[in-house]
């Protein structure tokens, strides 16, 4: 169970608990440390080792978005991805992770209807907005406010 100051609570950046996130990475540090990030957030997490263990969680649990690292064993980011929309027949919302964005593996990705590709190695803020972006797209309801990474610039006075 997630823990967390409650939207109601005055918090506007808590995105709404209903948001089950799974994220399916082999490598368990990155898998963990992003759970972390995005409970924290208020999201609830489910941890996928490989593409194989990502479908089985997805055929008995509530999920709302799939965050995939593109190269795992038994199956990749995408085969899973695939797997999973011609089982549940609908389209999940997916964000692909990977170190090694070629034109092609973005070709597939596009034609998978994944939501966007991040780099790897991943970003925390990239992430977050990500998956806000992509949560309020499907679902129709933000559930982080839009920042913009660049520094805001303080007006310089002309006075002397």
């Amino acid at each position: 169970m997630v823990t967390g100051i409650r939207p109601d609570q005055g918090d506007t950046t808590a995105p709404d608990r209903r948001f089950s996130v799974l994220i399916a990475d082999d490598d368990r540090g990155t898998r963990e440390t992003l759970g972390e990030v995005l409970q924290n957030q208020g999201f609830h997490i489910l941890l996928a080792a490989d593409g194989g263990e990502a479908v089985e969680i997805v055929q008995v649990e509530t999920i709302h978005l799939v965050l995939f690292d593109m190269h795992m064993p038994r199956m990749t980011g995408l085969e899973a991805l695939t797997l999973l929309r011609h089982t549940l027949g609908r389209v999940l919302p997916a964000v692909l992770m990977t170190a090694d964005a070629t034109t092609e593996l973005m070709r597939q990705a596009f034609c998978a209807q994944v939501y966007s590709v991040i780099p790897k190695p991943v970003n925390k803020n990239i992430v977050l907005h990500t998956l806000a972006r992509a949560l309020a797209q499907v679902y129709g309801k933000p559930t982080v406010p839009p920042t913009d990474p660049r520094p805001q610039s303080t007006p310089r006075s002309t006075d002397a």
